[in-house]
C-alpha cells in the first residue's frame, strides 16, 4: 500500500478508538500490540482488542466492493494454503456490530476472502478454525473509503466491482458530487470520472463478457466509439448477442482481453453485390457477359467468340449503358 493510502486510511480511523473501553469479555477478545504494518506509518505501536469468532455470526456489509457470491476455491486458493500453514489466520478482519435480531453481530467491512476462507475451511475438515476480526465504530462513509483504501491497490478486485461500487457511494455518501468524493479519496476527479462511466457500460456489454471480473476501465474506454451513433450501437450488441450465444453454445471466450477485441472489432462489411448482365446475339448461345461491381465494369467473352458476335454484342452493351443522348 502507498504512503498516500496509508494517510488516508489513517485518517478514516483515527479517533476511533479514542473513547472506547477495552472489551471485558476475556473468552472472546485477545490483546495484543498493533505492531507497524502497510495500514499505517505511525511510528508508535497501539494496544488493540482483537476476537476470534464464528464466521456465521458476520455478515458482508451491503456496500462492500467484492462480489462475495464469485468468491470460490481457486481466487482463494493463497489464503487457503496460508492459513492451512499457519494454523490460523494472522491479520483481522475489519467489522462492525449490527443488531443481533436476525442472528448476526457482525458486518465486514473489509475482510470478505478472510471469511470465505475460514467459512471454506470450517466446511472442509477444519472446524476449530475461526474468524479474526477487529470490531470498528464506522459510519457508512467511513466504511466506504476504509474498504476503498484496503482494496484499491489490489488486483483480485476487479475494474468493474470497483467502478459500480463508486458509483453508488457517489451518490448515497457525497449527494452525486464527483468532486466532493475525490476529494474525500485523495484521488484525481479524471480518475474517479473513469471509473464512474465504467458503471454505466450498459448491460448487453456486460452481459457478452460472462465474467464481470474481467471487463477492464480500458475496455470501456474503446468500446464507446462504437456507440457514436445507433447504427455502430447495433452492430456492437449484436457482436455481445454473438459472445452470448456461443457461451451458451458451449464455446466461449473465456479470456478478457480476446472477448474485447472481438467487440472491439467490428466485422468487415460485406463486399457490395455484383450486377451480372449478357449480351448475346439472336440465336446463339454465347455473347459478352457484364459483370458490375461498385464502379468498376468488367465484361468477359470467349475467346473463340466470333468478330461479328463481338461486334454485336457490345452494340447492345452500348446502347444499354452508353445511350447515344448520354455524353
Amino acid at each position: 500500500m502507498s504512503k498516500r493510502h496509508d494517510d488516508v486510511f489513517n485518517d478514516v480511523l483515527s479517533g476511533l478508538d479514542a473513547a472506547k473501553a477495552h472489551d471485558t469479555d476475556r473468552q472472546s477478545g485477545t490483546r495484543f500490540l498493533k505492531r507497524r504494518t502497510g495500514l499505517s506509518d505511525r511510528a508508535d505501536t497501539e494496544e488493540k482488542t482483537l476476537r476470534w469468532v464464528d464466521p456465521a455470526i458476520c455478515r458482508m456489509w451491503m456496500q462492500h466492493n467484492r462480489d462475495y457470491d464469485m468468491l470460490n476455491e481457486e481466487n482463494c486458493a493463497d489464503l487457503i494454503e496460508g492459513m492451512r500453514a499457519q494454523g490460523q489466520q494472522e491479520f483481522p478482519a475489519i467489522v462492525r456490530r449490527v443488531d443481533a435480531e436476525d442472528g448476526f453481530e457482525y458486518e465486514v467491512i473489509c475482510g470478505a476472502r478472510r471469511h470465505w476462507t475460514v467459512s471454506w475451511l470450517r466446511a472442509n475438515n477444519y472446524p476449530k478454525f475461526k474468524f479474526l476480526i477487529d470490531v470498528r465504530d464506522l459510519t457508512d462513509e467511513e466504511a466506504f473509503r476504509l474498504a476503498d483504501i484496503e482494496n484499491r491497490d489490489r488486483r483480485d478486485i476487479s475494474d468493474y466491482e470497483r467502478a459500480v461500487d463508486y458509483s453508488m457511494a457517489c451518490m448515497m455518501y457525497y449527494g452525486g458530487s464527483q468532486k466532493e468524493m475525490a476529494a474525500r479519496l485523495e484521488v484525481s476527479p479524471a480518475w474517479l470520472s473513469r471509473y464512474l462511466q465504467l458503471a454505466k457500460l450498459p448491460g448487453q456489454i456486460v452481459l457478452a463478457y460472462g465474467d464481470k471480473t474481467l471487463i477492464k476501465e480500458r475496455h470501456a474506454r474503446a468500446l464507446r466509439r462504437w456507440m457514436a451513433t445507433p447504427e455502430e450501437e447495433r452492430a456492437l450488441f449484436d457482436r455481445c448477442s454473438e459472445l452470448i450465444r456461443r457461451r451458451e453454445a458451449g464455446n466461449p471466450l473465456t479470456d478478457g482481453q480476446a472477448i474485447f477485441n472481438y467487440l472491439n472489432t467490428p466485422p468487415k462489411a460485406p463486399p457490395a453485390p455484383k450486377e451480372t448482365q449478357s449480351f448475346k446475339r439472336a440465336g446463339e448461345r454465347e455473347g459478352i457477359t457484364m459483370r458490375k461491381s461498385g464502379r468498376t465494369i468488367r465484361l468477359e467473352f470467349d475467346e473463340g467468340l466470333s468478330r461479328e458476335a463481338v461486334k454485336e454484342c457490345f452494340s447492345q452493351f452500348m446502347a444499354e449503358h452508353y445511350p447515344a443522348k448520354r455524353r
